[in-house]
């Protein structure tokens, strides 16, 4: 299957730019496309079910023309694919358009979990990188983290 033109680096812009950045890659042209609320809004309409574009502006407090515009940049961004059935148009959420936004989290989150973990494991082995806040605030009070208390009068 082709790739949309947006993903390509060809097409419009998702932000509404006349054309999309030659270095942006397919997960920036998905983010700008979702980082707009309606379009967020619209994806979750059509991965319930298949619906036609006047269904689609009905549920919205805009134009056509407009839902019209932002079906166009979820669809060059992948995200939505488009049928015809006659004179309507019928759009459907396109799962595997997140596949590379999804990649990018996993990565993301992976990397995140592992700091935790190590960051966990030596704080229960008790100990702590040289230069970290915690351990300025060890050496500065002899090894009393956090026992400030003000005495009241």
């Amino acid at each position: 299957m082709e790739q949309p033109a947006a993903a390509r680096g060809g097409g419009p812009d998702p932000a509404g730019g006349a054309s999309a950045a030659e270095d942006a890659t397919p997960t920036d042209v998905v983010l700008k496309a979702i980082a707009e609320p309606r379009r967020r809004e619209i994806l979750r309409l059509v991965a319930r079910d298949e619906m036609a574009a006047g269904e689609i502006a009905a549920e919205f407090d805009v134009t056509r023309t407009a839902v019209s515009q932002h079906l166009a940049v979820l669809r060059n961004a992948g995200l939505v694919s488009e049928r015809r059935a006659g004179t309507r148009r019928l759009y459907r959420a396109r799962p595997q358009g997140l596949a590379g936004l999804r990649e990018f989290l996993d990565v993301m989150w992976s990397s995140s979990l592992d700091i935790a973990v190590a960051l966990a494991e030596g704080h229960v082995a008790g100990e702590r990188p040289e230069g970290s806040a915690a351990a300025r605030t060890r050496d500065a009070d002899d090894g009393k983290i956090g026992d400030t208390v003000e005495a009241t009068g």
